[in-house]
């Protein structure tokens, strides 16, 4: 109709546009690093960045800083960003801290999930397998999130699942890395079929101890990784 403005061009229409791109463009980094794309220790060059996620300058900014303050890239004074390498004693802090929360999650979630919750969790349970069928480890890793993020939903606690998406920010990088031993992945696979088990189940007993297991065990694989790997410059 006359007068009507497109949703795309108006103020609102940009805004989502604008934060569509945003949302994109972090995500598209984040995965060049946790690819291996983008080393610890590498040193960010914009333009290259642009070329390589198909954007301007604007949005690869932002993104930087996002990630700068997730603490996935280090900021040097007057020079480009680096990636960040991983380090051990944040990674050490971290497994006791989401080990114990995502025990307490998986407690509650047995007396809280309902069947449709299970259901889910089964589906993301069954996609980590197909993907580590197919060896796509982007997609695995994927599933594997949804299947821990819909145990800690099925809580209906919402400060639960705050702390722990903020917090997913800092561990999703061990947790990749994780699964680049060979022998660790297969393991994890098993780990979840018990913990989803024992869900069913209503075990709440042993479906939290499976999970604080689970989670200190893939992270000391890189806790063992950091402890005996090089330092990385980053200045």
């Amino acid at each position: 109709m006359e007068g009507m403005r497109d949703s795309t061009t108006s103020p609102a229409g940009e805004s989502r546009q604008k934060g569509s791109l945003f949302g994109s463009t972090t995500e598209g980094l984040r995965q060049l690093i946790l690819d291996g794309v983008l080393p610890p220790g590498q040193r960010l060059l914009e333009r290259e960045l642009c070329e390589q996620l198909g954007v301007s300058r604007t949005p690869v900014r932002e993104a930087i800083k996002a990630l700068t303050q997730e603490g996935w890239l280090r900021a040097l004074p007057n020079r480009s960003a680096v990636v960040a390498a991983l380090d051990l004693e944040e990674v050490r802090s971290l497994a006791t801290v989401v080990a114990e929360i995502e025990r307490l999650a998986t407690e509650m979630a047995c007396g809280s999930a309902t069947a449709a919750d299970l259901e889910t969790i089964a589906q993301a349970h069954h996609q980590m397998i197909v993907n580590h069928v197919r060896g796509n480890l982007r997609e695995y890793f994927q599933a594997n999130k949804d299947f821990h993020r819909r145990i800690i939903r099925s809580t209906r606690n919402s400060v639960l699942l705050w702390i722990w998406d903020l917090l997913s920010m800092r561990v999703d990088r061990a947790r990749y890395a994780s699964n680049l031993e060979p022998k660790r992945w297969p393991l994890a696979i098993k780990e979840h079929g018990e913990i989803l088990d024992a869900l069913i189940e209503r075990d709440a007993d042993r479906a939290s101890g499976l999970m604080r297991t689970h989670v200190l065990n893939g992270l000391s694989v890189v806790i063992a990784s950091l402890s005996h790997a090089p330092p990385v410059a980053q200045d």
